[in-house]
């Protein structure tokens, strides 16, 4: 039969950005999401080697994605079969966008139907809301299915407009976990939103400046200006402290913490409220940061796929 994997992703810079149609800039990561199907079947019949059978909690999010896939007119073949996950659930690596994509492309494959990369996106992103209600916009799901190793992914989430960023192979990737869980569903993701559509000042100029940031970190990765990269990672995390108000103690401690052991800038990755903080650093110091921060190096990586088993 086969396997369907879906990346994990790290948001380089664009955080609260996406909802509103604005730039991100994220990369597609080694740790992900795998669904390998044993047999075709009717329906989904799925069982996560970490959280049990689907019809706990996590099973919502699948059986979304077979019903959006539906209303696009996917064949109505389904799969038996079993989740197994590399990403932390609640640290902030869009461990539930991997999950919805793994499904999509699984189902896919089995109904012998095709769909665009970014139009699988969408039902994907519209499972999340349709599963628990969180109003996220595309990131996610996208970094998922375009990332490509060695490269972040510039992508216009108003236009869907979008091209690949080489990230300099002198740089490095470090992701440490706060510790403190969080979930779109339960917390104030959905209020900052609102507040953002309610035109809420401080919730407005951070979109703005962090529009702005996307653009500059794009352009220094380019250039190969770790250093300005760095210090733009600073002020995105500045900003989603005092103008978004998402970042938590435990994340601007880790965030302290980054740069005191020499990461060249570090900001909260996520929705925030809890989980993990992305720390660029210079490839040669990248393992004694991680070991400092408790976290792990991660890469630019390639996105989703089927992979053969038999």
């Amino acid at each position: 039969m086969y396997a369907a994997f879906a990346p994990g992703r790290v948001n380089l810079i664009g955080e609260h950005t996406d909802y509103s149609g604005g730039l991100v800039l994220p990369v597609a990561i080694e740790l992900g999401v795998t669904l390998s199907v044993d047999a075709v079947a009717d329906g989904l019949e799925l069982v996560s080697e970490q959280f049990g059978p689907s019809s706990g909690g996590w099973g919502r999010y699948a059986q979304a994605v077979y019903d959006e896939l539906a209303e696009l007119g996917r064949p109505a073949v389904g799969l038996r079969g079993t989740i197994s996950s590399t990403l932390p659930a609640g640290a902030g690596l869009s461990s539930s966008a991997a999950l919805e994509v793994a499904v999509a492309l699984a189902l896919c494959e089995a109904a012998g139907w095709q769909v665009e990369p970014l139009e699988l996106a969408e039902a994907c992103r519209r499972a999340e809301f349709r599963a628990v209600g969180a109003p996220v916009g595309i990131l996610d799901q996208a970094a998922s299915l375009l990332g490509r190793a060695g490269h972040a992914v510039l992508l216009d989430c108003g236009t869907l407009e979008h091209r690949l960023v080489p990230v300099p192979e002198e740089a490095a990737l470090v992701i440490a976990d706060s510790g403190v869980k969080h979930s779109h569903e339960t917390s104030g993701y959905a209020t900052r939103r609102a507040e953002l559509e309610a035109g809420v000042e401080k919730r407005v100029r951070h979109v703005r400046t962090e529009n702005e940031r996307v653009r500059a970190f794009a352009a220094a990765l380019e250039r190969g200006d770790l250093a300005a990269a760095g210090q733009l990672l600073l002020e995105s995390h500045a900003s989603l402290r005092d103008d978004y108000e998402v970042s938590v103690p435990e994340l601007d401690a880790l965030v302290e913490r980054a740069t005191a052991a020499g990461a060249l800038g570090a900001r909260l990755v996520g929705g925030g409220f809890g989980g993990s903080i992305l720390a660029l650093t210079d490839a040669a110091n990248a393992e004694r940061i991680a070991a400092a921060l408790g976290g792990l190096v991660v890469h630019a990586s390639q996105g989703a796929e089927i992979r053969r088993t038999t």
